[in-house]
């Protein structure tokens, strides 16, 4: 808790490197209460403002981190994470938060471990001839569309140099996977919010699969299948693929925990986020934390 901090914040004017020395894991939450639950463990906690942004200290599940919101969406997540490398001494980046289910053998509390994420609304919005929605002659596309959408990789330049690298899908690292795969069974998850509002199935730890995320909140059935059908994801949300996208493109290892909070329309009656939020919140969290205990130091 930002109360409970032991120095007071430190503002750092520049974009130099280092406010903060030695290799330190960075812990990423969306949402505030994510954030709030690991702030619960932090040891030892400072904090650092740069750009108005709480970056904060300290030490968890047994490992130095730099513990802060991404901020909710693409652009927020992508510009937090580049501020954390250009300001820490990164050596691996975890993001805990919640995300809308799309695989159907998953149930809400679950927590998701993707191998791998995917920026799936970067897309082509194609012209409708008589013959159909036409993407440009000189524009391709791996993807079926929805509509006159077509999702399309992005061009990312990284610290490994030479030309820009066209991907779509942006891997969790092995090491990092293999740890979670290590904590996965070992879990008593949470499956009931403090007013007794409860889940139908116990939830699990799910490690593997795709991702995908994208600057929409998603609660639409049909939409929700053709992610399903094309892209095979198990969670969509709005911060991970950027995240990941960043990461590789500064060669930092990354993973992301994600625990579904609802079922991106995929439910029978109206969206459950508000019903189950907290829940994920504190789900995600949990896996986190035995994970971070879990894993080598970067």
């Amino acid at each position: 808790m930002l109360r409970q901090l032991t120095t007071s914040a430190v503002i750092c004017a520049t974009a130099l490197p280092a406010c903060a020395e030695g290799s330190k894991v960075a812990v990423m939450s969306a949402f505030a209460p994510e954030w709030i639950a690991l702030q619960d463990e932090l040891a030892n906690a400072e904090e650092t403002v740069i750009n108005g942004n709480h970056f904060i200290t300290g030490t968890l599940g047994g490992k130095d981190v730099v513990l802060f919101l991404s901020g909710i969406s693409m652009v927020n997540a992508a510009m937090t994470t580049q501020v954390a490398l250009d300001h820490f001494d990164i050596g691996a980046i975890v993001f805990s938060g919640i995300a809308g289910g799309v695989d159907s053998s998953l149930n809400i509390g679950d927590v998701v471990v993707p191998a791998q994420w995917g920026q799936y609304l970067e897309t082509i919005m194609a012209r409708e001839t008589a013959e159909g929605f036409a993407v440009p002659p000189w524009m391709t596309t791996e993807f079926p569309n929805y509509g006159m959408m077509f999702p399309q990789t992005v061009d990312v330049t990284s610290a490994r140099g030479g030309e820009p690298e066209p991907k779509f899908w942006f891997e969790t690292d092995p090491a990092l996977l293999a740890a979670a795969q290590e904590v996965a069974g070992t879990l008593s998850l949470e499956d009931c919010n403090p007013d007794n509002s409860c889940l139908t199935a116990a939830p699990k730890v799910e490690v593997g699969g795709n991702g995908v995320s994208g600057a929409s909140f998603v609660d639409n059935a049909d939409f929700r299948n053709y992610v399903s059908d094309t892209f095979e994801a198990k969670v969509l949300d709005m911060e991970s693929a950027a995240v990941a996208h960043v990461a590789y493109a500064n060669e930092v290892p990354f993973i992301a925990f994600r625990s579904l909070s609802d079922l991106a329309g995929g439910g029978p009656g109206e969206n459950e986020m508000t019903t189950f939020f907290d829940l994920a919140a504190t789900n995600s969290a949990s896996v986190v934390l035995a994970f971070l205990e879990r894993m080598e130091t970067p």
